[in-house]
């Protein structure tokens, strides 16, 4: 996803647009990987010093629910990315960086045959390791 489909998701849904709205969904594209609100903030501290936590956090919020960005937690922290346009798959994520990479294999078949009966409505595959660049 780029800047210009997010903000049509945002406008689409009745939400305003903001340069501060613009500001960090241009940061998730740059950086496509995941990442953390305090990064978030130190990014944007030179063009809206002191913005909060709160004002951050209520946008990224936002942003999932809309299903503009993903999350996940890694090391106890939530990260996140802007959400993958591509067909349905999976990811690998960096531990150290927060770097994804695409897994186009879906285990979906054979879980729900260890499964008869049950009806699952969504599921979500990360795999956690170490990518090339950090080992």
């Amino acid at each position: 996803m780029n800047t210009t489909d997010a903000i049509k998701i945002l406008k689409d849904e009745g939400h305003k647009y903001t340069d501060k709205r613009k500001m960090i969904l241009d940061i998730f594209v740059n950086e496509d990987k995941y990442i953390s609100a305090k990064l978030i903030q130190q990014r944007m501290d030179s063009k809206f010093p002191g913005i909060s936590f709160d004002t951050i956090y209520r946008n990224l919020y936002l942003f999932k629910d809309l299903g503009i960005i993903e999350n996940t937690e890694l090391d106890g922290e939530m990260k996140f990315r802007i959400a993958c346009a591509h067909h349905h798959h999976h990811h690998f994520i960096c531990e150290v960086c927060g770097e994804t990479k695409i897994i186009d294999y879906c285990p979906m078949e054979q879980i729900q045959s260890q499964l008869p009966g049950v009806l699952i409505h969504t599921h979500k595959l990360e795999v956690y390791g170490i990518c090339e660049n950090c080992q």
